[in-house]
């Protein structure tokens, strides 16, 4: 069976601007899109009880024939590719992560905080993100795909200009090739460049000895500065059309990576899978640019 991509529907501005971003990585990849509306079954006394006009209730408030209708504008919108919808009872997290074992990349909307730059990632992101190994982006409401390429020569911004860089974060004591790769196809297929962010800290004990001994700094600098282009030379190999752009440096990732978010059409971030069923888990630093980002965010799960 084809892989598709799947985005999670609910009528919310931030699930609409997920859904036509999801269309245009389909159109990108060539592959169909799948819109999927979760429907949570009423608690059994709310079943059981019954209001005025219950008969005509799903034709009334049209949740019936939403997903369909979303399919229908995205079929306008984005001519060539492939959207089916659904409607599935059940819990969205759970729903959604089942979903997602079938799919190429799973497409998540996230409250933006208002004027700010970030999210507000919902209880049901978290949970998917935690619980999938597929690799999931999550997209702020008011996404727009002119937000995802460089403005115009008179500085309007335009979706018909070169993409932004894709963004990744990488840690080169435990590299994955999954997120890696995953990057470098998405800078690939949007023919722009990759700038990579990699963080690193001076070893304990080094630190209290720093002021007297600037050439430590300087001699751990080098050292993973290097460290990150050996991480690199086979991507770029692969990948040669791809130009990328390396910055090693030292103190949080998170913090750079979030401020470059800024300049980026896509973030990508890692996740440690961890089979652990209880509590939910995604690491620190993609925790903070999830919910800080100004770009949508690819989190891609690996071992």
């Amino acid at each position: 069976m084809p892989r598709t991509i799947i985005t999670g529907l609910d009528g919310s501005a931030e699930s609409r601007a997920a859904a036509e971003w999801a269309a245009r990585e389909a159109k990108l990849r060539g592959l169909p899109l799948r819109l999927i509306e979760v429907r949570e079954p009423l608690p059994e006394p709310a079943a059981r009880a019954p209001f005025p006009g219950a008969a005509e209730a799903p034709q009334a408030d049209g949740r019936e024939t939403a997903p369909e209708e979303a399919a229908a504008g995205l079929r306008l919108r984005h001519p060539g590719i492939e959207v089916t919808a659904e409607q599935v009872p059940g819990r969205p997290h759970e729903v959604l992560v089942k979903a997602a074992e079938d799919a190429e990349l799973l497409v998540l909307g996230s409250r933006g905080l208002g004027g700010l730059a970030g999210f507000l990632v919902g209880s049901v992101g978290l949970a998917v993100v935690a619980r999938t190994e597929r690799p999931v982006v999550l997209v702020r409401a008011g996404e727009q795909a002119a937000d995802e390429h460089e403005p115009d020569p008179t500085g309007i911004p335009s979706a018909a200009t070169r993409y932004r860089p894709v963004l990744l974060g990488v840690d080169v004591d435990r590299p994955d090739d999954a997120v890696i790769r995953f990057a470098f196809a998405e800078a690939a297929r949007r023919g722009t460049g990759l700038r990579v962010l990699h963080g690193w800290n001076l070893p304990p004990y080094y630190v209290h000895g720093l002021p007297a001994a600037p050439e430590v700094h300087r001699a751990v600098a080098d050292q993973q500065a290097a460290a990150l282009a050996k991480t690199l030379s086979p991507w770029r190999a692969e990948f040669e059309d791809v130009d990328v752009v390396e910055e090693s440096f030292g103190g949080s990732p998170s913090i750079r990576l979030i401020d470059a978010s800024r300049e980026a059409s896509l973030v990508v971030v890692g996740r440690r899978v961890r089979r652990n069923p209880f509590g939910i888990r995604i690491g620190s630093i993609t925790h903070a640019v999830l919910h800080h980002s100004a770009a949508p965010v690819a989190v891609v799960a690996h071992d």
